[in-house]
């Protein structure tokens, strides 16, 4: 990519997070610190769309009133006074609509996706009164949560028992598959008092699926005015959301273990035994 083009990104980038580190930009676009230097001069000085902090960091400004070099107009009483000019369209011509807001275009980037889910809710949700089980999805979703958010995670989606998450976006990371299964490593562990509680109170044995996957994706917004959200699309969420549902068969949960194992430089009994899978 060329300056200006991954100028226009970072301006996207910044006017959306506001604040935004020169290490984050080096690792998000791996620029050296002579493009930092010229994006931030350019950023500062040249567009006034950013300050820096201590630096260290970016703040945007873009939408802050920036002092004009222009003399100011003369006095109105100097100033000659025209009527307002009307446009009124021909007889069968229509007023031209109105631009479309600008909308970034869509990204291509490396992404890990993990889609997590309970193990047969639609049973659960007929073991249990509609607010208890209301509950209990709400205790799971804020422990899953609590975890992904320890690893940098972003929730994409929330779907009824299932969670959508992102490891890449809208920050990467170098080990940003590493950081996926140690989350799912994580809520299988948070999750050991809140199935306790359940088996105690109720009876009824609560598990839960997780399933991930790697590779390139484009990602961007979709949706329409009513509602939009940031989705990733390809041939990778739909693996990591379908995934989860193939635990149980033969053969994909020794794959899947080994796949784990080496990721974090595990043994598979390790990964078994943590309860990544049913083999």
């Amino acid at each position: 990519m060329d300056f200006y083009t991954i100028l226009d990104q970072v301006i996207d980038l910044l006017r959306s997070r506001q604040r935004v580190t020169y290490r984050a930009l080096k690792v998000q676009f791996q620029l050296d610190d002579e493009a930092v230097e010229a994006l931030k001069e350019e950023l500062i000085y040249g567009q006034r769309m950013a300050a820096d902090e201590e630096g260290r960091v970016l703040v945007w400004t873009g939408d802050a009133d920036i002092p004009s070099s222009s003399p100011p107009p003369p006095p109105a009483s100097l100033q000659s006074v025209e009527p307002p000019v009307t446009l009124t369209p021909r007889v069968g011509q229509t007023a031209s609509p109105p631009p479309e807001p600008y909308t970034p275009d869509a990204e291509r980037r490396q992404l890990t996706v993990m889609f997590c889910d309970l193990v047969d809710s639609t049973k659960l949700s007929s073991q249990l009164d509609p607010e208890e089980y209301r509950e209990v999805v709400r205790a799971y979703q804020k422990t899953c949560t609590a975890v992904i958010e320890r690893y940098d995670g972003y929730v994409a989606q929330l779907l009824g028992d299932g969670l959508l998450v992102y490891f890449g976006y809208p920050v990467a990371h170098e080990d940003d598959a590493q950081r996926a299964v140690r989350t799912g490593l994580g809520i299988l562990d948070a999750m050991g008092d809140l199935k306790k509680g359940l088996q105690q109170a109720k009876g009824i044995q609560l598990a839960i699926r997780i399933g991930m996957h790697t590779g390139l994706v484009v990602i961007g917004e979709m949706g329409g005015a009513g509602r939009q959200e940031q989705l990733a699309l390809g041939e990778v969420p739909n693996t990591g959301c379908g995934a989860d549902k193939r635990t149980d068969t033969p053969g994909w949960s020794r794959a899947r273990s080994r796949a784990l194992a080496g990721t974090l430089g595990a043994s598979q009994s390790w990964a078994r035994a943590r309860g990544l899978t049913h083999g």
